[in-house]
Protein backbone atom coordinates (compact mmCIF):
# COMPACT_ATOMS: atom_id res chain seq x y z
CA UNK A 1 0.00 0.00 0.00
CA UNK A 2 1.39 3.85 -0.39
CA UNK A 3 1.23 6.77 1.42
CA UNK A 4 -1.76 8.97 1.38
CA UNK A 5 -1.69 12.08 0.45
CA UNK A 6 -2.25 14.65 3.43
CA UNK A 7 -1.54 17.86 1.69
CA UNK A 8 -1.54 19.22 -2.02
CA UNK A 9 -0.39 22.62 -3.14
CA UNK A 10 -0.48 24.15 -6.61
CA UNK A 11 2.86 25.78 -7.74
CA UNK A 12 4.75 27.12 -10.69
CA UNK A 13 5.68 26.10 -14.02
CA UNK A 14 2.94 22.93 -13.47
CA UNK A 15 4.74 21.48 -10.27
CA UNK A 16 2.46 20.11 -7.12
CA UNK A 17 3.76 20.15 -4.09
CA UNK A 18 2.55 17.14 -1.82
CA UNK A 19 2.67 15.96 1.55
CA UNK A 20 2.20 12.08 2.28
CA UNK A 21 1.01 10.55 5.36
CA UNK A 22 4.44 8.62 6.53
CA UNK A 23 6.40 11.83 6.47
CA UNK A 24 7.44 12.81 3.22
CA UNK A 25 7.24 15.52 0.78
CA UNK A 26 6.96 15.24 -2.60
CA UNK A 27 7.32 17.45 -5.63
CA UNK A 28 5.38 16.33 -8.88
CA UNK A 29 5.62 17.64 -12.31
CA UNK A 30 2.62 17.56 -14.28
CA UNK A 31 3.96 19.14 -17.09
CA UNK A 32 4.59 15.66 -18.98
CA UNK A 33 1.23 14.90 -19.06
CA UNK A 34 -0.55 17.74 -20.42
CA UNK A 35 -0.46 16.92 -23.50
CA UNK A 36 -2.56 13.44 -23.16
CA UNK A 37 -6.55 12.91 -23.65
CA UNK A 38 -8.08 14.73 -20.33
CA UNK A 39 -5.49 15.98 -18.50
CA UNK A 40 -5.21 18.78 -21.40
CA UNK A 41 -7.80 20.89 -19.78
CA UNK A 42 -5.01 21.40 -16.70
CA UNK A 43 -2.95 23.62 -19.01
CA UNK A 44 -5.58 26.18 -17.70
CA UNK A 45 -3.89 27.95 -14.86
CA UNK A 46 -7.92 28.02 -13.29
CA UNK A 47 -8.25 24.89 -13.52
CA UNK A 48 -4.71 23.53 -12.55
CA UNK A 49 -4.69 25.34 -9.40
CA UNK A 50 -8.27 24.33 -7.98
CA UNK A 51 -6.44 20.97 -7.07
CA UNK A 52 -7.32 18.80 -3.74
CA UNK A 53 -6.64 16.32 -1.75
CA UNK A 54 -9.63 13.49 -2.20
CA UNK A 55 -9.20 10.70 0.13
CA UNK A 56 -5.66 9.40 0.03
CA UNK A 57 -4.94 10.81 -3.63
CA UNK A 58 -5.00 14.09 -5.37
CA UNK A 59 -7.91 15.73 -7.73
CA UNK A 60 -9.39 18.45 -9.40
CA UNK A 61 -12.96 20.36 -9.74
CA UNK A 62 -13.34 19.24 -13.17
CA UNK A 63 -13.12 15.14 -12.01
CA UNK A 64 -9.69 14.75 -13.35
CA UNK A 65 -7.68 12.45 -10.51
CA UNK A 66 -4.75 10.49 -10.45
CA UNK A 67 -3.99 6.78 -8.39
CA UNK A 68 -2.57 6.99 -5.26
CA UNK A 69 0.71 4.89 -6.74
CA UNK A 70 1.18 7.07 -9.55
CA UNK A 71 1.60 10.36 -7.05
CA UNK A 72 3.84 8.40 -4.77
CA UNK A 73 6.42 6.97 -7.52
CA UNK A 74 6.10 9.90 -10.08
CA UNK A 75 6.88 12.63 -7.16
CA UNK A 76 10.53 13.31 -6.10
CA UNK A 77 10.47 13.03 -2.05
CA UNK A 78 12.22 13.76 0.76
CA UNK A 79 11.83 13.51 4.23
CA UNK A 80 9.43 16.45 5.95
CA UNK A 81 11.65 18.75 7.82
Amino acid sequence: MYPSVKNVTPGEDYLLSIVFDNGERGTLDMKPYLDFGVFQRLKERNVFNRVRVSFDTIEWDSGIDLDPEFVYNKSERSVAQ
